[in-house]
């Protein structure tokens, strides 16, 4: 058997055995890859190069073996490789955190909301860090900025440390543990990132087991999703400088947000999975005095 058709065959399995995905990868046969290329040890975008390699009998076994742990366990891929990439950078990950999936990582890489910054920003929250991926992007990105991650789980700021400390940036990325803003003790920044725990109660109740797996502190966001959501507005213009911005990700809760917080326009970011997933508020927003 070559390499392209173990994919294939794990493809089609993954594929009947029902397992869900949406943690790094959105069908069958990338997660096949995914799978297949990591147990060979290989290169994530090297599939082509190696498509026609032939495996051995012990590589074959070593795939079915990796395959059927990740129908039989329903554990996240990035869990059972303890990586994952989001933008095209690696990030360590295990169980004490969400895989890495936020679309204002790629609003970060396409520039989608530098109209709104300046060369006075210079403080950034992470806020709800969780594996540090976004306070890591947002820091390569604007290298002149420093940025804080913040979360209220000490297991997953431990995760966000490994990932601070692979891409050399503890010099600019502090990480602080603390509920919301409360963990940043008063301190006022120009940029806020935030992809809260927002899932609604019933959006929860139907999650798949891969996304069980996940710590349901960083997804469940009450009965509409906004409980994190209306204390976080609630206190963000004394965390924010003047002209400062919120960059907020909602997912599919945009009525549930538009019912809770009908008095405000939030201009909303396109990404590549729709116009409204992730929303930006100006301070002047928040206060009543745009």
């Amino acid at each position: 058997m070559i390499l392209i058709d173990a994919v294939e065959t794990a493809a089609a399995r993954l594929e009947a055995a029902g397992v869900a995905f949406g943690q790094g990868t959105l069908n069958a046969f990338d997660e096949a890859a995914w799978l297949v290329l990591w147990r060979l040890g290989l290169p994530l975008d090297s599939l082509n190069t190696h498509s026609e390699r032939e495996l051995s009998a012990a590589e074959r076994q070593s795939i079915e073996a990796l395959i059927n742990q990740r129908i039989l366990t329903r554990q996240p891929t990035a869990y059972l490789t303890g990586e994952a990439w989001l933008q095209g950078v690696p990030f360590f990950i295990d169980a004490r955190s969400i895989v890495p999936r936020s679309f204002i990582a790629e609003l970060i890489a396409e520039g989608s909301f530098d109209a709104w910054l300046s060369d006075a920003t210079h403080q950034v929250l992470d806020l709800c860090t969780g594996n540090g991926s976004l306070a890591v992007l947002a820091a390569m990105a604007w290298p002149e900025v420093e940025v804080t991650g913040a979360d209220l789980s000490a297991e997953a700021l431990a995760v966000a440390y490994r990932n601070v400390e692979r891409h050399a940036l503890g010099h600019r990325v502090q990480l602080v543990q603390g509920d919301g803003l409360a963990a940043v003790n008063g301190r006022t920044f120009d940029l806020v990132l935030c992809n809260p725990p927002y899932v609604n109660a019933q959006s929860m109740a139907d999650l798949p087991p891969e996304f069980r797996a996940e710590p349901e502190l960083a997804l469940a966001g009450g009965v509409d999703g906004m409980d994190f959501i209306r204390r976080l507005l609630a206190a963000l213009p004394d965390s924010l400088n003047p002209n400062g911005v919120l960059v907020l990700e909602i997912g599919h809760e945009r009525a549930h947000f538009e019912a809770a917080f009908p008095y405000l326009q939030p201009i909303w970011l396109a990404t590549s999975a729709g116009d409204d997933m992730v929303l930006l508020l100006t301070r002047e927003q928040l206060t009543g005095d745009a």
